[in-house]
């Protein structure tokens, strides 16, 4: 049966109809697949753990050897990404490392660590003074440290014996009492005590 001109006209609205929703949905397609320049740099842009740079001090005087030094002893683990800076992981819960990522302390390379071994005993040189001298106060652990260059912008921290301070490279830190040295060679803290210095173990919890 021939088609009116009124069927024509309905049939035609609804091609166009058709026609139109098509090309929509193709449009919504491609838009919904294309990322702007913007939104990639955003989404490449992901914040990294880092560690703040800090002046130096306590440089050695001559090109340290690679080679560890047997009278400072070594780190147990200092990886920003590997596990906290404390003992045995043998016996340890699964989450334990997530859990104690804040503990984390940044990664030592060979060179960093033979400059920071070779800086470790200048500032031993300067403390074995002050105990040989019998005053171990914290202003004299200061007077000690101070001689060797590390000042507060060193992030250096003293408290009952005990003191820490980023030499630029490394850090050392350690005890110093009327009996007794001892000294260690470590990566900054991703997330130091609060109030203390990058170089001092956070003892909290999250």
């Amino acid at each position: 049966m021939p088609l009116t001109t009124h069927g024509t006209t309905h049939l035609g609205t609804r091609l166009r109809r058709t026609a139109a929703a098509a090309a929509l949905l193709a449009l919504t397609v491609t838009a919904c697949g294309t990322e702007h320049p913007g939104q990639q740099e955003a989404r490449s842009a992901v914040p990294r753990p880092s560690f703040t740079p800090r002046p130096k001090c306590a440089q050695p005087t001559e090109a340290p050897s690679k080679q560890t030094s047997s009278s400072t002893p070594t780190p147990t683990a200092t990886a920003a990404t590997g596990t906290p800076h404390e003992g045995n992981s043998g016996d340890r819960p699964p989450n334990y490392a997530d859990n104690h990522a804040y503990r984390m302390s940044a990664e030592l390379s060979p060179d960093k660590r033979a400059k920071g071994e070779a800086s470790a005993e200048r500032i031993r040189y300067e403390l074995e003074k002050a105990r040989k001298e019998g005053d171990v106060s914290e202003k004299r652990i200061a007077a000690a440290l101070a001689r060797v260059g590390c000042g507060k912008e060193h992030g250096v921290y003293i408290w009952d014996g005990l003191y820490s301070v980023h030499t630029g490279d490394v850090c050392v830190s350690g005890r110093l009492t009327a009996e007794e040295l001892t000294i260690e060679v470590h990566g900054a803290y991703a997330e130091p005590q609060p109030g203390t210095g990058p170089c001092v173990e956070n003892r909290g919890g999250h």
